[in-house]
């Protein structure tokens, strides 16, 4: 007998004595996964679509009739923040906090209590409220609200499965569709990873390693069959970097960690302060004076208070006019604490990258850096602020790396977290996330707490 028969005859029992019920097992438990992957992937082109529409009818108005906005902008932050507050209050702001929330309580005794969280009314509502306010010059990103819309459709989907169907765990549904989101919104698949581990779960991440992978790899290739090959920013040149950039490095790092710290505890503050008001029309009037500051502002001083601020990082980045006026930032800061402290919907990530960014083109504006130089320094200014904000230094470094495709500058970027990093922790020792998370947490608990005897009578 041949030695490729003896092969042949092996593999044939190898294959005989594999347990059927197994193998369709497992497929039963990837294929809810696969699912939510692809629809995240769509749902995510289509809403990136219609944010970006939403944006460019912005500046087209801008430019022609910028009074126009004095009308539009606080009439768009009132309806954002009434769409929320009548049919889903926990649809509000990022959806970060309201993920790592679910998360948290997805178990047999507090399961029912993640539907306030995630749902088809959140997604919905997630959507409209966001395009409404991005329209109105809010200066808001997609990318939090895609976290939660996708998070949104794996629950459901876990929620649909029939009883005779092979248990899935709703954590790991929730954590995976946090990923495939982050994933598809920004196309960085490893970002979405790490985004998964170090802010969305610590403990459990290897009993659902596969699926995480497998979630972020659908979703990120359904966005870009769609999308085409991209970079959320581009390639910027970052060839023949000065060898003593590390001392501008520094303050950037330091600098922007004080300001994302600074720009969450306002935010915090005001939404405190905010939870006062006795009645829906003092909170309507917060609405719209705040949508009366930004179009003033915008009018008045700069059109950059608007949007997500990707505009600034690509001007930064890709043109001659790399450096920014010293009050960009303070547009940059301002526009987040008004558009956020609404209570409309609307993520924080997109202008906590602008803001960073604005901080590095300023400081090499200063320095008089070269384009290659103050390239750098824009991008490890945005990697200072969102660490400064979310507290997750290897999430941040991994986006800026994969949106920019710059891994020969991966240790400069490194440098810039830690440092932004210790920074905001000195500062204050949660995140801004963290301290939302424990607001949803106690909200949801006292929904469902349980109604005393006395109180029943």
């Amino acid at each position: 007998m041949s030695v490729f028969n003896i092969i042949k005859q092996k593999l044939i029992a190898r294959y005989d004595a594999i347990d059927n019920t197994n193998v369709k097992k497992n497929f039963l438990n990837a294929l809810p996964f696969w699912l939510g992957s692809f629809i995240t992937g769509i749902t995510a082109v289509v809403y990136a679509k219609l944010f970006s529409w939403a944006e460019s009818c912005t500046k087209y108005i801008f430019i022609h009739a910028g009074w126009l906005f004095f009308l539009i902008t606080p009439f768009t932050f009132i309806i954002a923040w009434r769409l929320v507050t009548r049919y889903a209050p926990y649809s509000r702001g990022s959806g970060i906090p309201q993920v790592s929330a679910a998360i948290e309580l997805s178990n047999p005794k507090t399961n029912h209590k993640v539907n306030k969280l995630l749902g088809f009314k959140v997604i919905l509502i997630k959507i409209f409220s966001s395009l409404i306010l991005i329209f109105g010059g809010g200066a808001i990103g997609r990318e939090g609200p895609t976290i939660q819309i996708s998070a949104s459709i794996f629950k459901k989907i876990n929620d649909f499965l029939p009883e005779w169907y092979p248990r899935i765990s709703k954590r790991n549904m929730i954590i995976t569709g946090a990923a495939a989101g982050l994933a598809s919104a920004f196309n960085t698949p490893l970002g979405g990873i790490v985004f998964a581990i170090e802010e969305l779960t610590k403990t459990h991440f290897n009993f659902f390693k596969s699926a995480l992978i497998t979630g972020v790899i659908i979703a990120g290739l359904t966005a870009l069959n769609f999308l085409g090959p991209y970079l959320y920013i581009g390639y910027p040149q970052l060839n023949h970097i000065s060898f003593w950039i590390i001392l501008a490095i520094i303050p950037v790092a330091m600098i922007t960690g004080i300001a994302a710290s600074g720009m969450g505890k306002i935010i915090l503050y005001i939404l405190k302060k905010k939870s006062i008001l006795k009645n829906n029309y003092q909170r309507l009037a917060y609405a719209g004076v705040c949508g009366l500051i930004i179009a003033s502002l915008a009018f008045f001083v700069d059109g950059r208070i608007f949007g997500s601020g990707k505009e600034i990082i690509l001007m930064s980045l890709f043109s001659g006019d790399k450096y920014v006026e010293w009050y960009v930032p303070l547009l940059r800061i301002i526009g987040p604490i008004l558009s956020f402290s609404v209570g409309a919907s609307g993520g924080i990530f997109a202008p906590s990258l602008s803001a960073g960014a604005s901080i590095g083109a300023l400081i090499s504006g200063w320095l008089e850096l070269s384009g290659t130089d103050t390239n750098l320094i824009v991008l490890c200014g945005m990697v200072g602020f969102l660490t400064g904000i979310t507290r997750s230094p290897f999430t941040s470094s991994i986006l800026v790396i994969e949106m920019t495709n710059s891994h020969n500058i991966i240790f400069h970027l490194m440098l810039t977290a830690l440092l932004a990093n210790l920074i905001s922790n000195s500062i204050s020792k949660h995140s801004f996330y963290e301290y939302l998370k424990d607001q949803y947490l106690r909200e949801v608990g006292k929904e469902y707490a349980p109604v005393p005897q006395q109180a029943r009578a």
